[in-house]
């Protein structure tokens, strides 16, 4: 891969992400469009963009890879149509421009539990993008499903989520794998790892698999 094209860069996997094709002699640039300027780097182009209008005919959608960390919270969005706007239409209006533009390879950060038949709205969405990712006919596609992420503090307040993660830390030991918080950085490393192979096909990598 030479040219990766990055989405969502300024979440907690979506820095990891950064971090780990900045570092990859491979890799001859970075592509990470976002509302607001990053801090400049070597080999990165930080496009700034409204995700409400896309700019279709960018030339940087072309690239060896796409990579999507994209996503906001309920209480962040401020409804229900608002979040599936971000988590939802925002990762498929920006992966469709990338594989119209000739993008074969997508990895996308998903979540345990996604299904599109959810009662609940979180792991609906999840579960439709996945789904819908599908769709777009990537010759490579892997989504990612950890549980709680575990890797430093959010850039935004998330009280319910702190919460979950220091009751699951305090009983790691007596969790099934599955439902253990992940590193950051594992899930990022794993995402990154399946996303160079590009094997062809969908690949769903579990939350298990990202445990020591």
């Amino acid at each position: 891969m030479s040219t990766l094209l990055l989405l969502g860069s300024t979440g907690l996997v979506g820095q990891q992400l950064l971090a780990l094709a900045l570092a990859d002699p491979a890799v001859r640039q970075v592509v990470a469009p976002t509302r607001r300027p990053l801090p400049a780097q070597e080999r990165l182009l930080n496009p700034q963009v409204d995700f409400d209008q896309l700019p279709a005919d960018a030339p940087w959608w072309r690239a060896d890879a796409v990579l999507c960390a994209l996503g906001t919270t309920l209480r962040l969005a401020g409804s229900p149509e608002a979040f599936r706007r971000v988590d939802h239409d925002y990762v498929l209006a920006a992966c469709r421009l990338a594989r119209r533009a000739g993008t074969p390879r997508c990895g996308f950060v998903s979540s345990l539990g996604a299904d599109a038949h959810s009662r609940g709205l979180y792991l609906r969405v999840k579960g439709e993008t996945e789904r819908d990712l599908q769709a777009l006919g990537f010759e490579s596609l892997s989504c990612i499903r950890p549980s709680l992420l575990d890797g430093g503090p959010r850039p935004d307040k998330r009280t319910g989520e702190a919460l979950a993660l220091a009751l699951s830390r305090g009983l790691m030991p007596l969790l099934p794998r599955r439902w253990r918080p992940v590193r950051t950085a594992r899930v990022a490393q794993a995402l990154y790892a399946a996303v160079r192979e590009g094997r062809p096909g969908l690949h769903l990598i579990p939350s298990e698999a990202l445990q020591p």
